[in-house]
């Protein structure tokens, strides 16, 4: 590997890196942050989470022969990284900075992918955000009225129990696709010593999003109905959960994890506003949805400009 081309894997994967922790990564921790950020410190949290990440990771890596993506990316053949693949990351990064939630899978391995692949990626994308959405409105169409969050009383401890397992499980899966966003610039197979800066590199990471109570992108959390609640937030982990187990079993295509998640919670918000009788209405939801939905196409759109601007110029 020659100077240059390492030069632009170090950048592009250290922009792919903070990008996806500080962007992708509330989709997971971000309820589990914000309905448990007065009960525990930043650092019992980031302790937590960080324990789980290198469990995913060097799991990952030992079961799958030095692959820490988890065989995702199987059908995006290494290529040595070069300016404007790690402009793909930059864009990212400079989104991100502007709260937007967009998709890491669209504007990183579109850089690398095959249109092939990436119509795939998309279709996939596009099913789990209609998949999530469907099933979110009808399941809270049926719990509205049942999760009353003004009293949790005596099963409180329960429900952290619960939320903190289904959240574990949660974000080891999530990691095990999402790997992927950040190993696309590395080599398909690494070394120990390579995986342990990468370790150091991620758990540094993590502590400042902790620090920063999920920094802007932390924003789309809050904005949602009664996610500080802990019954809240253990029922949108487990459907998010088991969305997202279905589509990481179904195949090795990778998708946007995010648009499964703002589809879950476009569902959720619109069931509530139809079924929770006036606690909110669509008239304060629709504009919310329709935002994330735009975030959302913006992220495709700049990944449509990548592909088109590297099959040009490169």
């Amino acid at each position: 590997m020659d100077i240059m081309t390492l030069l632009w894997t170090c950048v592009g994967f250290g922009f792919a890196s903070y990008t996806v922790i500080a962007n992708d990564s509330i989709q997971t921790l971000g309820t589990w942050i914000q309905s448990n950020k007065e009960k525990f410190d930043w650092t019992t949290l980031w302790l937590g989470a960080s324990s789980v990440l290198l469990f995913a990771l060097w799991y990952g890596w030992t079961v799958n022969g030095g692959d820490i993506a988890y065989g995702r990316l199987d059908r995006i053949p290494y290529i040595e990284p070069q300016w404007y693949h790690a402009l793909a990351p930059g864009v990212l990064l400079v989104l991100t900075r502007f709260g937007v939630p967009v998709s890491t899978s669209f504007l990183v391995l579109s850089a690398f992918a095959s249109t092939f692949v990436l119509e795939k990626m998309l279709v996939k994308s596009f099913a789990g955000y209609g998949v999530a959405a469907v099933s979110a409105y009808v399941i809270w169409a049926v719990v509205t009225k049942w999760m009353s969050n003004v009293q949790i009383g005596g099963s409180e401890r329960n429900w952290r129990i619960a939320q903190w397992t289904v959240t574990g499980w949660l974000w080891w899966t999530w990691l095990s696709h999402d790997m992927a966003n950040m190993a696309v610039f590395l080599p398909r197979e690494v070394d120990a010593l390579t995986l342990a800066g990468i370790s150091a590199l991620f758990i540094a990471g993590m502590g400042w999003m902790f620090k920063e109570q999920g920094g802007k992108i932390q924003n789309v959390v809050i904005s949602k109905t009664d996610t500080n609640y802990v019954k809240s937030a253990t029922l949108i982990d487990l459907v998010y959960l088991v969305i997202l187990w279905y589509f990481k079993q179904y195949n090795n295509i990778p998708m946007s994890t995010t648009w499964v998640f703002i589809g879950l919670l476009s569902g959720r918000e619109l069931a509530i506003a139809t079924f929770s009788g006036g606690v909110k209405n669509f008239k304060e939801v629709f504009p919310i949805v329709a935002g994330d939905f735009g975030k959302l196409m913006i992220g495709v759109a700049a990944s449509m400009g990548i592909i088109i601007g590297i099959h040009t110029f490169a």
